[in-house]
C-alpha cells in the first residue's frame, strides 16, 4: 500500500507531488490508497478510454494541472480492450495526436503508421503518454455525485479503494458511458430517435438484409410449435414500424484477442455457467447455410504475430443482441453483472463452435487452431478487460449532429475534428415476423467523404453546465453517432475538448463562450501540442497548390481526402499531377504519396521530387503499394529531402512507361 499525506491547500499541488502521484499511480498499475485533501486542479479528466488518455496529455502540454480519473485498471479503452482493426473510413479525419499514435504504433512495426495492432503494443503506447507528460493518474475509481454552482460544476467526488473530491475549473467526461455529464444534470437522451425528429431515414426501427438471418429459421424450441416457447435469445415483442423511435440499445459484444501460435496459446475451455442451449439458434443457422469455414459467423481478422480481433458477423454470433437494454442507466454493480454475462456468452460462444459434436467437424476443427493468447490480459484471464459498448448516452447539446451533417447537407463552421466512417448501427433487437426469426436494427451505410464535427456538439447547452466537456457521449442523433463513434475520432475530440477547455481558463470564460477560432488555430499550428514544426500535407482538390495537366478522372471514394485522380490511358496521352507545398520552414522532410487501394493499379508509377535544386525520379513499385488490411491505402516513402521556404520543390505524378492505372492522391511532407 502506498500511503502519502499531504497538507491542505488552496492551491494546486507542486509539481514534484503531481509527479511522484502519476509515477505511483503507474507503477502499482491499480488503485493507490492514501489519505488525502481535495485534489484541485486546472482540468479533470474522467475516464480513462483512449479519448481520456490525449486529453489528459493535451491538458498538460498546455501548462495546466489535470487529473486523469480512471473506472478501469486498464488505460486506453477499446483500443487497447481488443480493436485492433482500426474502424478509419478515411484516414484524412485522423489528425494531431490521434494520428501521432497510429505512427507510434507505425514505429513500433516497423511503418510510418499502422492502423492494425496487438492491444499490448497499444497500451504501452498510452503509458508513453503518461509517462512523458507525467499526468496523474487515479485507477479504479468511479464517480458517485457532482457538485454543481450557477451552472459550473466545483468538484466532483469518486469511490474507489477509498472515496475522493475533485475540484477543477474544467471537467472534460471522456467515458463511455457519459457517467460525469449523467451525474452534473446534463440532458442527454439513450436509443433510437424516430426518423421524423431529425428528418432523417437510416434512424428508428431498421430491419435489413445485413446481418440477417434467411428466411426459414424456426425461433421455437419445438419446431413449429409455438406453445413450446421460444429459443434463448429471441425477444417476445413485435414489431414496430419502420423508422419509429425507441429506448433499445445496440448490442454490444466483446472484440476477441486470440492467437493461433502453439507457443502463446492457451486452449478455450468452457466457461462457468456455460450453457449449451444458447446456442441452439446457431444450430439451425448452420445446418440451413453449411458455411465452408468459420467467415460467416466470425469477423476474424488478423493482427501482427498470430493474433486476431475477432468482431459480430452473420445473423449469430458475438453481439449478445438485447441483453444491454438496462446497462446505460444501471449501478456500477448491475453494469458488472451485465459484462459477466457478455463475457460468459462469448467465452461460450467460443468454446461451443469448438466443441459441440453438431457444430460440423470442419469448422470446429478451425475454431481449434486459435486460443486465448499468453502474452495479452495477464492480469484479466488473458481475456479482454473492456466490453464494447458501442452506444450508451448522448448528450443533448447546443448542436446535434445528424444525418444530414454525415451526407454533407449541412456543414458546420465550428469543427473541431472530422469523421468520415459510414453510418453504422449494430442489431438491437431479435424477435419474430411472419413466424421467422429475424434481428433487426443493422444499419450500415458507407463511402462518407469526411465531415467536420461541430465544437457545439462536445458542449453541453449554457444552461445546463458551463465547464463541462463531453467529446466521446457527445450530441448526436443514434444514426449520426454510428458513424462519429469510431477510436481515432474518439482521440481527435479529446485533444480538441482539453485544448478547448485550455483556451476557456486562459480566457477566463465559460466553454461556450470559448474562442473557437483560436480552438480551431491551436489544433492546426500545433497538432502535437509540442511546437514543432507541422507536416504539410498537399491533397489532389488543393487547388492553390496542385497542378493538374491532361484529362484526369476524379473518384470519390477509397483515397485520402473526398477525391483523388487516376489515369488510365497507359500513357497514350501525356498527363501529370504536380504537389507543390508551401514550405515556411526550410529542413530536411521526409517525403510520401499517398496510394489507395485499388484493382488494377500499376505497379510501377513514376514519381519525380524536384528539392528545389534537383530532379530525382522515383518508381512506386508494386511492392511498395502492397495495402494492408483494411486501410483505404498507404503512405509510399518517397525518400528524404532538404527543402528551402517556398514554394520551389514539388512532387509530380505522372503516366508515361505505365501500364495499368496510375494514381494522383496526396503528398506529405514531414519535417524531421
Amino acid at each position: 500500500m502506498v500511503v502519502l499525506r499531504m497538507k491542505t491547500s488552496t492551491k494546486i499541488f507542486s509539481s514534484l507531488k503531481w509527479g511522484l502521484l502519476g509515477i505511483c499511480g503507474l507503477l502499482t498499475a491499480g488503485p493507490m490508497v492514501y489519505a488525502a485533501p481535495p485534489v484541485e486542479v486546472d482540468i479533470c479528466v474522467y475516464g480513462g478510454t483512449s479519448a481520456g488518455v490525449i486529453a489528459a496529455y493535451t491538458a498538460k502540454q498546455l501548462h495546466k494541472s489535470v487529473i486523469l480519473v480512471s473506472p478501469d485498471k486498464h488505460l486506453g479503452g477499446l483500443t487497447t480492450g481488443g480493436l485492433g482493426y482500426t474502424d478509419i473510413g478515411n484516414k484524412y479525419a485522423i489528425t494531431g495526436l490521434s494520428r501521432d499514435f497510429y505512427r507510434r504504433i507505425g514505429k513500433h512495426y516497423g511503418q510510418l503508421e499502422q492502423w492494425i495492432f496487438e492491444p499490448g503494443v497499444a497500451e504501452n503506447i498510452f503509458q508513453q503518454y503518461i509517462r512523458s507528460a507525467k499526468v496523474p493518474v487515479l485507477y479504479e475509481y468511479n464517480i458517485s455525485s457532482a457538485q454543481k454552482e450557477n451552472g459550473y460544476i466545483r468538484q466532483i467526488e469518486i469511490k474507489g479503494a477509498d472515496t475522493r473530491v475533485v475540484k477543477a475549473k474544467m471537467f472534460i467526461d471522456c467515458s463511455y458511458e457519459g457517467d460525469l455529464m449523467a451525474k452534473a444534470g446534463i440532458p442527454y437522451t439513450v436509443g433510437r430517435e424516430a426518423n421524423s425528429q431529425y428528418n432523417e431515414t437510416y434512424n428508428g426501427v431498421q430491419v435489413r438484409d445485413m446481418h440477417q438471418f434467411p428466411d426459414g429459421i424456426d425461433p421455437y424450441k419445438i419446431p413449429g410449435k409455438p406453445e413450446s416457447g421460444l429459443l434463448w435469445g429471441i425477444s417476445s415483442g413485435t414489431l414496430a414500424a419502420q423508422g419509429s423511435g425507441d429506448k433499445f440499445v445496440q448490442a454490444y459484444n466483446f472484440r476477441i484477442c486470440l492467437s493461433n501460435q502453439p507457443n502463446n496459446r492457451i486452449p478455450i475451455t468452457a466457461p462457468e455457467g456455460y450453457d449449451p442451449a444458447k446456442y441452439e439458434l446457431l444450430i439451425r443457422l448452420l445446418e440451413h447455410t453449411k458455411p465452408k469455414n468459420l467467415s460467416p459467423m466470425l469477423k476474424l481478422d488478423l493482427m501482427p504475430n498470430g493474433k486476431t480481433d475477432i468482431n459480430n458477423k452473420g445473423a449469430f454470433s458475438t453481439d449478445m443482441i438485447g441483453m444491454n437494454y438496462n446497462y446505460p442507466e444501471a449501478d456500477y454493480a448491475t453494469r458488472r453483472k451485465i459484462i459477466h454475462d457478455h463475457e460468459v456468452y462469448t467465452k461460450g460462444l467460443l468454446y461451443f463452435i469448438g466443441h459441440d459434436q453438431r457444430v460440423p467437424a470442419h469448422l470446429r476443427e478451425e475454431m481449434l487452431t486459435w486460443g486465448y493468447p499468453k502474452d495479452e490480459y495477464k492480469d484479466n484471464g488473458h481475456w479482454s478487460p473492456q466490453m464494447y459498448v458501442r452506444e450508451v448516452r448522448r448528450m443533448i447539446g447546443d448542436y446535434i449532429m445528424t444525418q444530414a451533417n454525415c451526407e454533407g447537407r449541412e456543414k458546420v463552421a465550428d469543427g473541431v475534428g472530422m469523421a468520415a466512417y459510414g453510418m453504422d448501427s449494430h442489431n438491437c433487437q431479435r424477435i419474430v415476423i411472419n413466424g421467422m426469426v429475424k434481428n433487426e436494427g443493422d444499419v450500415e451505410i458507407g463511402n462518407l467523404s469526411p465531415y467536420p464535427i461541430a465544437y457545439r456538439a462536445i458542449i453541453p447547452k449554457s444552461g445546463d453546465a458551463k465547464n463541462v466537456l463531453v467529446p466521446v457521449c457527445l450530441s448526436a442523433s443514434h444514426i449520426a453517432y454510428g458513424s462519429i463513434r469510431m477510436e481515432p475520432v474518439f482521440m481527435v475530440l479529446g485533444q480538441s475538448a482539453a485544448t478547448a477547455a485550455a483556451v476557456a481558463i486562459d480566457e477566463n470564460r465559460s466553454v461556450q463562450e470559448a474562442d473557437v477560432k483560436k480552438i480551431q488555430h491551436l489544433l492546426t499550428m500545433d497538432p502535437l501540442v509540442n511546437n514543432s514544426t507541422p507536416e504539410i500535407l498537399v491533397d489532389d482538390n488543393d487547388a492553390a497548390h496542385v497542378t493538374i495537366t491532361g484529362d484526369w478522372k476524379t473518384l470519390t471514394h477509397g483515397g485520402y481526402g473526398a477525391t483523388f485522380l487516376t489515369d488510365e490511358s497507359k500513357g497514350a496521352v501525356a498527363k501529370s499531377v504536380r504537389f507543390t507545398p508551401e514550405v515556411k520552414k526550410a529542413g530536411k522532410y521526409d517525403v510520401y504519396t499517398y496510394v489507395p487501394r485499388l484493382p488494377g493499379l500499376d505497379g510501377n508509377m513514376q514519381v519525380k521530387v524536384n528539392d528545389g535544386r534537383q530532379v530525382t525520379e522515383k518508381k512506386v513499385t508494386a511492392a511498395a503499394v502492397k495495402v494492408l488490411g483494411q486501410t483505404s491505402g498507404e503512405w509510399v516513402n518517397l525518400g528524404s529531402y532538404d527543402l528551402p521556404a517556398g514554394s520551389s520543390a514539388y512532387v509530380e505524378i505522372d503516366n508515361h512507361q505505365t501500364g495499368g492505372i496510375v494514381v494522383a492522391d496526396a503528398v506529405l511532407f514531414i519535417p524531421r
